[in-house]
């Protein structure tokens, strides 16, 4: 693929920083990219300058947690505008529910025998960023609790765990209102990872269009080639954009490299035609 709409450094989970990840983007063959970490855009400017230098077309975004109907969903926010007021305050509030879940993760862990410096390392880890599960998973392994990180979410931190908090996040509709109020496109990302029924998701999809959301990401890693075709049909017949990315993390997991995910059975041109501003979308199709 010659293009990724779902990215992440190390502004929030992603092993790589901003500008080490646009350079890694550009060896994949990569035209066009956005930079998409978990609730925060303190990446941009440096993945945006990167992005210049190499003369690649990148689009600023983020990735942002969002309840519905009690289930945490992952909306992405695309060709955001990064200095909007608007914006930056709700991105405040974001991280203080972050941190408000990190002591509540913490005083969990401890319960169950976790050293209680758990939340001190969890945070030096995590530097200036908001502190999030893998940086618990780190801070894990240095005290010995665990192998690995892996063994960290399996043992600790996933889903049913000890340590799997659900923050209070806010509803998805204010979270698509507030994406367009800083002139991004909101897309639901990744709907075959909640574990939803197809009935369900059908649900989903027919508020998510009362609310106006964009589109729908129908390619990515992991997606079943049946539970792709499925979604690809219902997302047509509701009228939503296409989007696509490899939620890319690490280049420990080879499987969702940068532009690694299944190709969409439409012209790239269309999905991307839709969602790019008509300047970087010609220039990447020239």
């Amino acid at each position: 693929m010659q293009y990724d709409l779902h990215l992440h450094s190390t502004a929030s989970d992603g092993a790589l920083s901003p500008d080490v990840l646009i350079h890694l983007c550009a060896e994949k063959g990569l035209k066009l990219v956005a930079l998409t970490d978990h609730d925060t855009l303190s990446g941009i400017r440096a993945a945006r300058s990167a992005a210049e230098a190499l003369g690649m077309a990148f689009i600023p975004g983020a990735e942002f947690s969002c309840l519905w109907r009690r289930q945490t969903l992952h909306l992405l926010g695309v060709g955001l505008d990064i200095d909007s007021p608007v914006l930056q305050d709700y991105l405040d509030q974001l991280t203080a529910i972050r941190q408000q879940r990190a002591e509540k993760i913490a005083s969990k862990l401890i319960k169950k025998g976790i050293d209680a410096s758990v939340l001190v390392r969890a945070q030096a880890i995590a530097g200036e960023v908001s502190l999030c599960r893998p940086h618990f998973a780190r801070a894990l392994v240095e005290l010995g609790a665990v192998r690995s990180v892996k063994d960290a979410f399996d043992i600790y931190l996933g889903q049913g765990k000890v340590g799997d908090v659900k923050a209070e996040w806010p509803d998805i509709e204010r979270v698509i209102e507030l994406i367009h109020q800083a002139g991004g496109r909101a897309i639901l990302a990744h709907p075959t990872k909640y574990n939803m029924t197809f009935t369900r998701l059908r649900l989903l999809f027919e508020e998510l269009k009362s609310w106006q959301c964009d589109a729908i990401e129908v390619s990515y890693p992991g997606l079943n080639p049946d539970q792709g075709r499925e979604l690809l049909r219902w997302v047509k017949h509701y009228g939503f954009l296409l989007s696509a990315g490899s939620d890319f993390h690490s280049p420990e997991s080879s499987w969702t490299a940068p532009g690694r995910f299944p190709e969409i059975e439409v012209n790239d041109q269309h999905v991307l035609s839709a969602l790019v501003p008509s300047g970087q979308f010609k220039a990447l199709w020239s």
